[in-house]
C-alpha cells in the first residue's frame, strides 16, 4: 500500500506544486498521470498532458476527478494534519451559531438568522482547502471508479480512514477547549448546549435520515463549486445554511456538538456513540 501511494505521489508532484494553493474549480493545469500506464489511454478520455477542461466547457466531472486524484496522492502526514485542522475549524460552525443565538435571544426570527452561523466552519474548511471527510466522499470516488482496478479501493479506504479519524480528533480537541477553557460567555455556552440538546434529541432513525439529506446537500455542493467561480462564498453559505435550517445532521460538524455534550457532562459517552455516531451515515 505504501509503495502504491508513494508511486502515486511521485506521479502527481507537478500537480501538487502547481495547484497546492488553488481551489479545484480554479485549476487549469495538466492532469496528473495517476491512473495511466504505458499502452493505456487516459481514463478521462483525452491525451496525457492535455489541459483539464473547465466547468463551463462541460468538464465538471474531469475537474472533480482531478481533485480526487490529488487527494489520493497525499501522504499520511498531509492528510492527517489537514484533517485535524478541518475538525477544529468545523467547530466554529457550532460556536458561530451559538454566538448569534445568544446575541439575538428573544428577537423575532432569531433562529432563522442564527442558523447562518452554521456556515462559518464550512467556509473556513472549504476555502482554505482543509481535508473534510464528507467533501472527499465524492471527489476521491470518481478517479477510483475510472481506474477500474481493485487495488485503488484500498487507497480510497486509506484516505477516508485517515481523514475521518483526524476530523473527529480535531472536533474532540475543539470541544475540550470550549468546555475546559472558559473561553465562552455563560450565554454562549448555554446556546451551545441547546444546540447539542437539539441534536441529541433525534431518535436513531431520524439521525440517519437527516444524515442522508445532509450528505446529499454536501455532494451537491461539491458538484456546484466548479461552476461557481466568483460566487463560492455564496454557494457554500447557501447549501450549508439549508443543513442548519432543516435541522439535518452532518457527521463531522455534529461530532463537535455531540462530543461537547459528553465532555460537558450532558450526555453519556455510550449515548453519544449509539445515538449519533452509529446512527449517522458517513456522508
Amino acid at each position: 500500500m505504501s509503495n502504491l501511494v508513494g508511486g502515486v505521489g511521485r506521479e502527481v508532484r507537478d500537480f501538487e506544486r502547481g495547484a497546492r494553493y488553488k481551489p479545484s474549480w480554479q485549476r487549469k493545469h495538466l492532469r496528473p498521470r495517476i491512473f495511466s500506464r504505458p499502452g493505456r489511454p487516459d481514463p478521462g478520455g483525452g491525451q496525457i498532458g492535455q489541459q483539464a477542461p473547465t466547468a463551463k466547457g462541460g468538464g465538471r466531472i474531469e475537474i472533480i476527478r482531478s481533485e480526487g486524484e490529488g487527494e489520493l496522492a497525499r501522504t499520511f502526514g498531509a492528510l492527517w494534519w489537514s484533517g485535524l485542522a478541518a475538525g477544529i475549524s468545523i467547530g466554529f460552525s457550532v460556536v458561530s451559531q451559538a454566538m448569534l443565538t445568544a446575541s439575538l435571544a428573544g428577537l423575532p426570527g432569531a433562529t432563522i438568522i442564527s442558523n447562518l452561523g452554521y456556515s462559518v466552519g464550512f467556509l473556513i474548511v472549504i476555502l482554505s482547502r482543509q481535508q473534510l471527510f464528507t467533501e472527499n466522499t465524492l471527489t476521491a470516488v470518481l478517479p477510483v471508479i475510472a481506474s477500474r482496478e481493485w487495488r485503488w479501493f484500498g487507497v480510497l479506504g486509506r484516505l477516508w480512514t485517515i481523514v475521518l479519524v483526524a476530523n473527529l480528533v480535531g472536533c474532540l480537541l475543539f470541544s475540550a477547549f470550549l468546555v475546559y477553557s472558559d473561553a465562552l460567555t455563560p450565554e454562549i455556552s448555554k446556546a451551545v448546549r441547546e444546540i447539542g440538546e437539539h441534536l441529541m434529541a433525534n431518535a436513531p432513525g431520524q439521525m440517519f435520515v437527516k444524515g442522508v439529506v445532509a450528505g446529499w446537500l454536501i455532494a451537491a455542493l461539491v458538484w456546484m463549486l466548479p461552476s461557481a467561480e466568483g460566487t463560492e462564498i455564496f454557494v457554500i453559505t447557501l447549501i450549508t445554511y439549508l443543513i442548519a435550517l432543516g435541522g439535518f445532521t452532518h457527521v463531522v460538524a455534529g461530532s463537535a456538538e455531540a462530543l461537547y455534550m459528553w465532555l460537558a457532562g450532558q450526555e453519556t459517552f455510550a449515548h453519544v456513540v449509539r445515538g449519533f455516531f452509529l446512527a449517522n451515515p458517513r456522508r
